[in-house]
């Protein structure tokens, strides 16, 4: 089995914020980033698409393509957008990192067609990262 990665960044803004629960209450979970005005993060997301490379091109998948489809599917959805009002695909959730990588996933799975999704990582700050690989 070959892994291949894709590196891509963007920036977004979110609020960590449950409207289930008091204002007090989301303090108490979500300290500083329950702010209403919300706060932003330049994040980092890693696709790894897994496979055995093709016999007539050598690839897994072309990573071009990988590209396009990341762009197209992804960054051109969230980069210098606010995440709990802006993505479709995050829409009644609240964006922590792992429910944004979950939902990451759940848009490029049907998209990738060579090789399979293996997995969806994403670094919130340079300390903190998460990974998803399906359910």
């Amino acid at each position: 089995m070959v892994y291949v990665t894709r590196r891509a960044t963007f920036s977004s803004s979110h609020i960590l914020y449950n409207p289930e629960l008091s204002d007090e209450e989301n303090f108490a979970l979500f300290d500083k980033c329950a702010n209403k005005m919300g706060h932003g993060h330049n994040y980092v997301l890693e696709v790894t698409v897994a496979g055995e490379p093709s016999q007539k091109t050598g690839y897994v998948i072309d990573l071009k393509k990988l590209k396009e489809i990341v762009k197209r599917e992804i960054l051109d959805k969230v980069d210098h957008k606010h995440l709990n009002y802006e993505v479709d695909f995050l829409s009644g959730i609240i964006p922590t990192a792992e429910n944004i990588a979950k939902g990451i996933w759940s848009v490029l799975e049907p998209k990738i067609k060579e090789g399979r999704l293996y997995s969806v990582r994403l670094h919130e700050t340079e300390n903190n990262s998460v990974e998803y690989r399906g359910e």
